[in-house]
């Protein structure tokens, strides 16, 4: 323990963030790490604890309390905090494939269960990581490192997101020959088209990419597995493949005149404004513009965050959020307490910006829309807005959100953004390879081997638990790969 006393002795500090009104305009990451000094003393608050929960990654109350990776915190924030860089990122590196990604992107579930917030602000981990990964490719000691010997076994590896990269990543250290195969046009699946620039610079997915190029992985882009490649095709070149394909099909709404024009999936706008943001620094005008629209977000979560931001820096007239669920307190209830995930209120990015620029919280809560108004050429135009209230339902006891009859409110809605989650796999994908799937249309791979009921053919990520996070995409990737190892080998090693 390098400081015992860290905790008291230093105050939280984070990374430098350059202003609303400054950040959105442009569409690059706008946080200023720490100078090393400081860095090291963020490293210094670590407690050690004996049971450090932040490391944990174990299910509370229905949510992940701690790192799902099973990071060792405690460990490599001693190493930062000593200065040791190379054995900070030799030491992350042992539980952790892609610590840039997640030190931007990840909510940081090791912060919410780290002790200090029992009277206080939690180590910033989540920012050491991303100090430990950019210090360690500042001084070259992140290199190729391709295996020294191969085992003749191929496996497949479709989707190109966390989940599919991080299987990849282990499965071809371990030594097998490793393809993976992407529909779009670039490698990294959500984290490229998922995700905005200002969260996640694409050229750090490109220098990740690189690397796994230069240790043998083969990256085929703008193949569609299921009509550009049968299953059969697949299983007759690869000895065993892995679908990574995501959680791909957005939830919709139904309400009237949801067949306007200009009504978009969140997911579609996000990928058009990224595409032409990297084709032609959006000179081709080619993405859905939002510039002088009154523009209306439909979910609350992350996506509906990115949204939100993303419209601001087109030029958006006005941003109107729409949550179903109420406002969450702003400070923790008795019923949830430390280490279960704080289900209080969070503004994010996006809603600073909106508050800076508009003079208040795009967000409104409790409300759905009822009915979108369309001009004479089907143009949406306006949205009618409806209350709701939380009723029991008698039946099954559950809590619904149902609407307020005569609480409606019509407001300007020229672009419409429909950010309201992901139901599952795609049916196309999941019948080409005559998958199982459940109730939810996740792929039934078993919990313990990531196999299907197609022999040979293993699902992990987003595809096979559901829309999660990123980090949880890393964690099934990995333990896919580790499985599909003892499915070759009759055993594996790798950890």
């Amino acid at each position: 323990m390098g400081k015992a006393t860290g905790f008291l002795d230093y105050e939280r500090k984070n990374a430098k963030v350059e202003t609303p009104l400054e950040r959105i305009r442009h569409f690059h990451e706008f946080r200023t790490p720490l100078a090393a000094k400081e860095q090291q003393e963020q490293g210094g608050r670590c407690m050690d604890c004996g049971v450090p929960f932040c490391q944990n990654g174990g299910m509370l109350a229905g949510m992940a309390s701690g790192c799902p990776l099973h990071n060792l915190v405690p460990e490599t924030n001693d190493l930062v905090y000593c200065g040791n860089w190379q054995k900070a990122y030799e030491r992350l590196e042992k539980t952790h494939c892609f610590p840039e990604f997640t030190g931007r992107v990840c909510p940081a579930l090791c912060e919410a269960a780290c002790t200090c917030n029992l009277d206080g602000l939690p180590v910033a981990t989540k920012e050491n990581e991303k100090a430990i990964i950019e210090h360690a490719f500042a001084e070259g000691y992140v290199v190729p490192n391709p295996p020294k010997v191969r085992t003749g076994k191929t496996v497949a590896v479709i989707g190109s997101g966390p989940a599919g990269l991080a299987a990849a990543w282990m499965l071809n250290r371990r030594g097998h020959l490793v393809t993976v195969f992407e529909r779009s046009d670039r490698i990294g699946g959500l984290l490229r088209y998922g995700i905005p620039n200002m969260k996640l610079e694409k050229g750090i997915i490109d220098r990740r990419i690189q690397l796994l190029e230069a240790e043998g992985i083969v990256f085929q882009t703008g193949v569609d597995v299921g009509k550009d490649i049968s299953k059969e095709e697949l299983q007759k070149k690869f000895d065993r493949v892995l679908l990574a394909c995501g959680a791909s099909n957005p939830r919709d709404i139904d309400v009237p005149g949801r067949d306007g024009k200009n009504i978009y999936f969140a997911v579609d706008f996000l990928a058009s404004v990224t595409k032409s943001l990297l084709d032609s620094d959006l000179k081709d005008k080619s993405y859905i513009p939002a510039k002088g629209r009154h523009v209306l977000v439909i979910g609350g979560g992350d996506t509906g965050n990115d949204c939100v931001g993303t419209a601001i820096r087109l030029g958006a007239k006005s941003v109107v959020q729409l949550e179903m669920m109420p406002k969450p307190q702003e400070e923790r209830d008795v019923s949830n307490p430390w280490p279960q995930w704080p289900r209080v209120l969070k503004t994010d990015y996006g809603q600073e910006e909106a508050i800076a620029l508009f003079g208040k919280d795009p967000r409104v809560y409790q409300t759905t829309v009822k009915e979108f108004k369309k001009d004479k050429n089907g143009n949406v135009k306006k949205a009618v807005l409806i209350k709701l209230e939380s009723k029991r339902d008698e039946k099954s006891g559950r809590i619904n959100m149902t609407p307020i009859e005569g609480s409606e409110e019509t407001i300007d809605a020229d672009l419409v953004l429909i950010a309201a989650g992901f139901l599952g796999s795609q049916k196309y994908v999941t019948d080409a390879f005559a998958v199982s799937v459940d109730a939810r249309t996740n792929v039934a791979a078993k919990e313990d081997s990531y196999e299907t009921n197609v022999p040979g053919i293993f699902a992990a990520g987003d595809m096979r638990r559901g829309q999660s996070l990123v980090v949880w995409a890393i964690w099934e990737g990995r333990e896919a790969a580790k499985a599909i190892d003892k499915s070759l080998m009759g055993y594996t090693n790798l950890s």
